[in-house]
């Protein structure tokens, strides 16, 4: 599902351990690091999807975490154009991603990787709260810098968002 613009509909996982530390995974068979993502499908809401995906890449299930924000709205990346798949109908030139922050409830030792038969990571490790800016690859920095920020109050200052209004709508476009 690309939208008009050529995004496709996305989450982002930002996972964290009692000491402020997030969670950092090596995709398979590479030396490429970054938080759980993945597309968010027709009948899911963002929500929906980011346990969906929680479970698939990390093997959490809901009540193995704690929900304590997600961003306001949707943070955009372009992919860098080798990366374009042109051939496709409609061309996804990028992502556009709703981010959610969690706090792991349960012990570490939960966290795997093979629920799915083709994985996306191989290794993970804790990594200080600002260290992906530093590591991860370029076209996705400014959307982790931003994810960051907006998260950087609840788990520097140790605090929750406030939970939705009743009437808040998903952001659009």
């Amino acid at each position: 599902m690309i939208d008009g613009d050529g995004y496709r509909p996305n989450v982002g996982i930002i996972l964290s351990n009692q000491a402020g530390q997030l969670l950092w995974a090596r995709r398979i068979g590479q030396n490429a690091w970054q938080f759980p993502q993945g597309g968010i499908a027709p009948h899911e809401t963002p929500e929906e999807a980011m346990y969906r995906e929680l479970r698939e890449e990390v093997g959490l299930q809901p009540g193995d975490v704690h929900l304590i924000a997600r961003t306001r709205d949707w943070l955009r990346y372009r992919l860098p154009r080798r990366l374009i798949r042109r051939h496709s109908k409609p061309v996804c030139i990028g992502q556009k991603q709703i981010w959610f922050m969690l706090r792991l409830l349960c012990d570490e030792s939960k966290v795997r990787f093979d629920l799915t038969d083709h994985p996306e990571f191989d290794y993970w490790r804790w990594i200080d709260y600002w260290g992906p800016l530093r590591e991860v690859v370029a076209f996705k920095r400014r959307v982790y810098r931003q994810a960051l920020e907006e998260f950087a109050p609840y788990i520097l200052c140790g605090q929750d968002a406030p939970p939705p209004a009743s009437n808040a709508r998903m952001p659009t476009g």
